[in-house]
């Protein structure tokens, strides 16, 4: 389906394993890398990257997000595209699933993060498309770096509008 909706390069998201210090970007790394000069030997301090899957079991979806998604994504590998478009500017909005008038929706989903299990401090936070995948053939719990639902927390954050524990919609547009 990611590539059915545009011309992009689909690939896998990537990133730091959940339990480890590092960066903490979500990546979209390529399904067909091409490599420069390696070393096979693991070196002793170097960055890591791991695949990415998704974890909602853990927040008490018994259902692995399908209540969210319409299917149970829980400790699946999560793919990514990343894609052209004719627009010049893309904007992800947290806490909306529709774009301000005069923008073009290109998805909307559901807001989501990695946390730490130390501190539970998130990530950089991704939109996931409401339809979102999981790569084909994968069913294992390998726990590299993993994706959660992210929920309002009211306080500093006003509520009303906010809800307190709500899951956090979200909306990709572009002008």
């Amino acid at each position: 389906m990611l590539k059915e909706l545009c011309i992009c390069i689909t690939g896998y998201v990537g990133g730091n394993t959940y339990d480890m210090s590092g960066a903490v970007d979500y990546l979209c790394l390529s399904s067909e890398p091409l490599w420069g000069a390696f070393d096979y030997s693991a070196a002793r301090q170097s960055a890591k990257i791991y695949g990415t899957e998704y974890q909602f079991a853990e927040q008490g979806y018994a259902n692995g997000g399908a209540a969210f998604f319409g299917q149970n994504l829980n400790d699946h590998d999560v793919p990514c595209a990343v894609c052209h478009t004719s627009r010049q500017a893309t904007l992800m909005i947290p806490g909306r699933n529709e774009c301000y008038p005069g923008w073009t929706k290109e998805y909307s989903g559901y807001l989501a993060a990695g946390i730490t299990h130390a501190s539970h401090s998130a990530s950089s936070f991704v939109c996931l498309d409401e339809q979102s995948e999981s790569v084909p053939g994968d069913f294992r719990n390998d726990n590299g770096k993993l994706l959660y639902l992210t929920e309002a927390i009211c306080g500093t954050l006003p509520c009303p509008p906010y809800v307190n524990n709500r899951e956090l919609t979200c909306v990709v547009c572009t002008k």
